[in-house]
């Protein structure tokens, strides 16, 4: 699932560099990414994972910090997300290369959504109607996000730390094969999109 990502990081001519954030006790990297010339040179393994995502992404942004100015503009992705394409990263960049705030692929809610008690009852349904589904990449420029996830705290994702500031970032659809593979089952679909 990496690799695939990674690759498609490094087919994308709109990204200049991708930086793989890694626990410091990471002892797979290396092999998974040997023998991949199409990553040498675009990609730099980063061994700065924290116990969080966001204190990981914040380490990668600050071990970044002399290689890129204020005004860059940053795409945070899950790995877990393979299904991700160029032509997403590409319309992601064309929304927003002109916003003020930043952005995140998502997709709108289509299902009917519970509400649940504490003993899993149906508590209450709930509008769907301007709900949507994160996804990765999120992207804003490399000192609004580190400002917004350094003052943050209990966040799940960048664009909540963004949130958090007082902006609203904007939403750009996404696509279903950039589900992210969180369960057994999920392996299987997410060949089934890579496949074609």
């Amino acid at each position: 699932m990496l690799r695939h990502v990674l690759d498609t990081f490094a087919g994308s001519a709109s990204i200049a560099h991708a930086w793989l954030v890694v626990s410091a006790e990471d002892g797979y990297i290396n092999s998974a990414l040997e023998g991949e010339p199409s990553l040498a040179g675009r990609t730099t393994v980063l061994y700065k994972g924290g116990a969080t995502r966001h204190q990981s992404v914040l380490n990668g942004l600050h071990a970044i910090r002399d290689q890129v100015d204020d005004d860059d503009w940053i795409l945070v992705h899950d790995a877990a997300r393979p299904g991700l394409t160029t032509d997403m990263i590409d319309a992601l960049i064309a929304a927003l290369h002109d916003d003020e705030v930043g952005g995140l692929l998502a997709m709108p809610i289509v299902d009917t959504l519970k509400r649940s008690t504490s003993d899993d009852r149906v508590d209450a349904t709930v509008a769907r109607a301007g709900l949507w589904a994160a996804q990765t990449p999120q992207m804003f420029r490399y000192a609004l996000l580190c400002r917004a996830l350094e003052q943050a705290t209990d966040v799940t994702d960048e664009a909540s730390a963004i949130e958090a500031l007082g902006l609203q970032p904007k939403l750009v659809e996404g696509s279903p094969r950039n589900f992210k593979v969180t369960l057994p089952q999920d392996v299987a679909l997410a060949e089934l999109y890579l496949k074609g």
